[in-house]
């Protein structure tokens, strides 16, 4: 525990450095949609040559799944129980990315504006909702139960034309934090993806996502104490985002334009779907609760260049231009490891904690991850962002290496 708390600590501190670091150089923002700088490697500190060559490896290491989602969703989670998917789902296009050095574009691949799926990147921006709130006092503590935050929900049923009606409204309550065990988890815990949430939402039940062990205990099991255990499951992750639905009273996706993706001068091309039964009744109209990825469909569709802008909101620790957009104290936080598991931070902000996550980065590096691969690398101390989508997940810490390799020596 000793070396926990110290490891813990390092990682906290070396962050703090890297950040005031970035703080003391009089940052680049680009302007709305293509309103964004480039600039030669040469005039940023990159090696052009090697930085190619960076650019042609992730080519090459396109991911082999198939480009058609839906169809590669039936080769993998669709096999497992209650498999089917509920969610939109998108054909991908060509192995794409994108290089920030200091807020400028220094490379760029396949097609940066084309808007793919992007699976549990969607995380990152789901748990970025949540910190919006507790930013503005909606949450009082991450360490608050949930319980305490959350009303009888409504579900709306939908006709076989797919109409909701009011005759198919008020058929069920949901109440997800409703039993014993659920009562004790706080928002830390589901940020976190440790707090054993049992139930069913939009027809999933916890236990048939990723099952493991024997299937005669997979109904049946002792719970782990929130907080003691992680395990990555979508059903708790959409479970947050059904509370944090609730604390907002408004659609997820409203809050997160408003206050984060138009404020960065993201495009009007991302969308965040949920599923075709994850409705509610909220205030005397239905709202869709969205998902936090895409892995029964649906989640965030969005480009690289958004990608990328979010990528570097988070590099500059919340914040754009001149204002703080997400707090300084969430970003600390999101970066904090979690004990029962370092490399991971809050959703899905995955940290480089001895290194194990990337070994070919600097221990203050994180990144937003989902399948696909997709990932939105970011690195404070070499004020780097990378975006690389369809790429093998197997190639992402070669990619990395790659371009480190092209930073020149100070």
């Amino acid at each position: 525990m000793r070396e926990t708390i110290r490891m813990l600590g390092a990682t906290c501190v070396a962050s703090l450095v890297m950040a005031s670091a970035v703080a003391s150089q009089a940052a680049y923002y680009p302007g709305a949609g293509d309103d964004w700088e480039r600039r030669a490697p040469a005039q940023v500190g990159l090696d052009a040559r090697q930085l190619e060559e960076a650019i042609a490896f992730a080519k090459a290491q396109e991911t082999k799944a198939p480009r058609d989602l839906e169809a590669a969703h039936y080769q993998s989670f669709g096999r497992e129980p209650f498999g089917e998917g509920i969610g939109p789902f998108k054909t991908r296009g060509d192995a794409t990315g994108i290089i920030l050095r200091h807020g400028y574009i220094v490379g760029e691949w396949g097609d940066p504006h084309r808007v793919d799926m992007t699976f549990s990147v969607t995380k990152s921006f789901l748990s970025t909702t949540v910190g919006l709130a507790l930013d503005r006092g909606l949450i009082r503590s991450v360490q608050d139960r949930v319980a305490d935050y959350m009303a009888p929900l409504v579900l709306v049923r939908h006709a076989e034309n797919g109409a909701r009606t009011s005759e198919s409204v008020g058929e069920s309550a949901l109440l997800p934090f409703d039993t014993p065990h659920n009562r004790k988890i706080t928002w830390d815990h589901l940020l976190r993806q440790t707090s054993d949430w049992e139930g069913t939402l939009w027809g999933k039940p916890e236990w048939a996502d990723r099952p493991t062990g024997e299937p005669s205990q997979w109904r049946t099991r002792a719970r782990h104490e929130p907080g003691s255990a992680y395990e990555y499951n979508d059903v708790r992750v959409n479970v947050l985002a059904l509370a944090a639905l609730n604390v907002w009273r408004r659609p997820l996706p409203q809050v997160l334009k408003e206050l984060v993706m138009d404020p960065i001068g993201a495009s009007q091309t991302w969308r965040w779907f949920g599923y075709e039964n994850s409705w509610v009744l909220l205030d005397g109209v239905g709202v869709q609760s969205v998902s936090g990825g895409g892995h029964w469909g649906g989640g965030m569709f969005i480009s690289a260049r958004d990608q990328a802008r979010f990528g570097y909101l988070t590099l500059r620790r919340g914040k754009w231009k001149d204002r703080q957009l997400l707090s300084e104290a969430w970003v600390r936080m999101a970066l904090t490891p979690t004990p029962v598991q370092p490399t991971y931070g809050f959703m899905n902000w995955f940290v480089n904690t001895d290194r194990k996550f990337l070994p070919s980065a600097p221990a203050s590096a994180f990144a937003h991850m989902g399948s696909g691969t997709n990932m939105v690398y970011v690195d404070p101390e070499h004020d780097l962002v990378i975006v690389a989508r369809w790429i093998e997940r197997s190639a992402t810490d070669e990619l990395v290496r790659r371009v480190l390799g092209a930073v020149k020596a100070r």
